[in-house]
Order: structure tokens, then sequence, then C-alpha cells
């Protein structure tokens, strides 16, 4: 077992001996931007050092020990090396998770991690609040692009006053909290220039794209994204942390399995559930002493960037979204928003007899995800 110091750096850690050859296997205990103690483990790919890496994100209540997310590290080691890692509040990590907000930073300590032992081609995979947290992070990157490009960029949305945070969906002056939305709002974010309330069907001039068939490696046709426009909304810390830090975090191509659209989903009887562990005290100690995952109370204040909000900045980074036709969590829905959002760099399979996240991915699935990033080109440095 060997261990990284935190360092200096503006997002995630720096390590010790970052430079030399990447070690055969390793566990590590990273720090993300805001201090929190994550921990971490390196799995060696066949490949010489300095190929590509997979940085694999769990659902929640997950951890790197779980033995699904193990599986599916032992699986994908055998094309290249893996990060594993503990999103804070569960498994040996420290903190409190915060289900999908500050957990962006923990992604990016892995990731730096990865690079920092020679890696240069990064992929990020995650699972349910994992998926949400790879496509937030690769969206937030686009943003801090986006803010270098265009030096007068707002850090709000015109009309938006920074000082009073409004949780998309809810009348000026309110928030609706981190996971239930009160007053019947559901919270939905949407990208600018397309509004539209959680509940309701895509408007007629924004069709829903041709998903990939089940069992088939052939890509979507993509639709144009609408353009991004100033920031969506003014950004919870653990946002503003990442897009002021450098690029020592940033991903070469993300996957995305299970993942929710938007917050504040309440649409199915295990939504429902997650809520009530989230938001009740007594669930909460359920979820601490029954899942091993510590769960931090209170609201999100201001509410962090949906995955929907921030797909339209992924781009030029390549995108897959995959959803089961059979999620108990999130219908299909969920996909098919993100993929309208994302647009032309957007990609979508729906897998016939498919659940939810890691435990609903065979190895069989598993290939076809690294074929596809076989053939985008990371493995090439493309």
């Amino acid at each position: 077992m060997s261990a990284t110091r935190a360092g200096s750096g503006p997002v995630g850690p720096v390590t010790e001996g970052a430079g030399a050859p990447a070690p055969r296997r390793a566990r590590a205990s990273l720090r993300a931007a805001d201090g929190v103690r994550i921990d971490a483990a390196y799995e060696p790919g066949p490949g010489p050092v300095g190929g590509p890496v997979v940085v694999l994100a769990h659902g929640f209540t997950g951890d790197l020990d779980r033995p699904h997310v193990r599986r599916a590290a032992r699986f994908l080691a055998r094309h290249a090396a893996v990060v594993t890692f503990s999103f804070r509040g569960h498994g040996r990590s420290g903190g409190r998770s915060t289900v999908g907000d500050s957990e962006v930073l923990d992604l990016a300590a892995a990731v730096t991690w990865a690079r920092s032992l020679g890696h240069s081609r990064v992929i990020t995979l995650g699972f349910s609040m994992g998926g949400s947290v790879v496509l937030r992070h690769a969206g937030l990157h686009g943003l801090a692009r986006r803010r270098s490009a265009e030096p007068g960029m707002a850090e709000t949305a015109p009309g938006m006053a920074e000082s009073t945070p409004v949780t998309p969906g809810a009348a000026p002056g309110t928030n609706e909290g981190r996971t239930g939305a009160r007053n019947g709002a559901q919270g939905a974010e949407t990208p600018p220039q397309a509004p539209a309330t959680p509940e309701t069907p895509a408007p007629p001039e924004a069709p829903v794209p041709p998903e990939t068939p089940a069992g088939h490696d052939v890509p979507s046709r993509p639709v144009p994204a609408p353009a991004p426009a100033a920031f969506p909304a003014p950004l919870s810390e653990a946002d503003r942390l990442l897009v002021a830090g450098g690029r020592a975090d940033r991903t070469d191509l993300v996957i995305a399995v299970s993942s929710p659209a938007r917050w504040y989903y309440r649409g199915t009887a295990p939504m429902r559930r997650l809520h009530w562990l989230v938001t009740r005290r007594l669930g909460r100690t359920v979820g601490r002493f029954g899942f091993r995952t510590r769960i931090r109370p209170g609201d999100w204040d201001p509410v962090p960037l949906s995955p929907t909000a921030l797909a339209p900045y992924i781009a030029p980074v390549p995108l897959l979204l995959v959803h089961g036709d059979r999620d108990p969590y999130f219908p299909l829905d969920h996909p098919r928003a993100l993929l309208r959002a994302a647009g032309t760099h957007g990609e979508l399979w729906i897998e016939q007899g498919m659940g939810h996240a890691e435990n609903a991915t065979d190895e069989a699935l598993l290939g076809r995800l690294w074929r596809w990033a076989e053939r985008t080109g990371v493995t090439a440095g493309a």
C-alpha cells in the first residue's frame, strides 16, 4: 500500500513521486480541493506506462471495495490502467456525501492522481450518481474553457443576481433544497435557451434523437445542442473550485451509465425511498449504519448545476450515455434529455433488459464500452 500527500494544487492532490514510473498496484489517500480525504486504488493495465487510464466513479452507497465495483475494475484492467475511488462519505473516504455536488472535487482528485502516475489519456466512467458526477465534471471544465476564451463572461445567467440563489423551477427568493422540492416544484435544470419543466415532454422543435439499438455499436444520429449562454446559474462552492482550478484533472472521454438528467426526481418508488434516506434524520441514520454511507444534512445552497445544464459544455470531449430500458430509478426521458442537451458530440445506447448502474452492467457491456473508447481514439492519443 502506498499513500499520497496533499499538495498545493488548486484542484486535487499533488502526489509524492509524481512523474515516476506508475506503480504496479497502489492504494492512496488523496486530498480533494476542499480538504476532504479520498480513498483511492490503482490497478495497472497491460500496456506501457503512459497508456490510457479509466477513472471509475461508483454510484450512491457504493465504494471502491464493493464487489460490483471491483468486478468492473478487474475487467477494465485487462485493457487499460484503472483508478477506483470512494466518494466522500462512502467507504474509507472522509467527509459526508452531498449526493452529487462536492463529489466533482473527489473525481478531480482521482483524475489528477491518474495523470501524475504518467497517464496522458483519461476516460471517466460513472454509474448512477457517479454518472452525474462525470457529466458535471466534464461540463464544468467546458465552462472554464469558455471563461478563458471570453474573459468578460458573467458568473450568473443574465438577470440572475448572484446574491439571491434561485433553484431553477422555483419562485424567486426561494431555495428548494438538495433532493426534495417543496411547494410542488421539481427544480429541473435545462440548458439556457431550452427551458422545460422536468415532467413536461420536449417541445416539437426539440425531437428526441434516435438511440443506438441495444447490442449494436452504431453511433446515434446527433442533433445540434442549444448554444450555451454565460453561466447557466450561480455556482455552488464545489463548482467554483473546479472552474477556478487548473487543467490537471481534465478528462479526454466521458461515459455515463444510468445517470439522472436532473435533480429532485421522485417519479419512481426507488427514488422516493432515496429521498427519504437523504432528507430525513432517520433515513441518514439508516444510510450510515445500513449502507455505510454518511450523508450531509441540510439543503444545497445554491443548487449545483445539473447534468442537463452542463451537458452542452462538454464538447469537444466525446460523450457516451448508456441507459437500461428497465432502469427502476430513472426512466428513459433522463438519457434522452441529456442527449438533446449534449447535441452533436453525444451518443446514446438504450440497452434492452438492462436495470440500473454497476449491478446491471455485465462484462459484455463493459467490453463494448471499451471498444467504443478505442474507436473514439482515446488509446491512440487522438
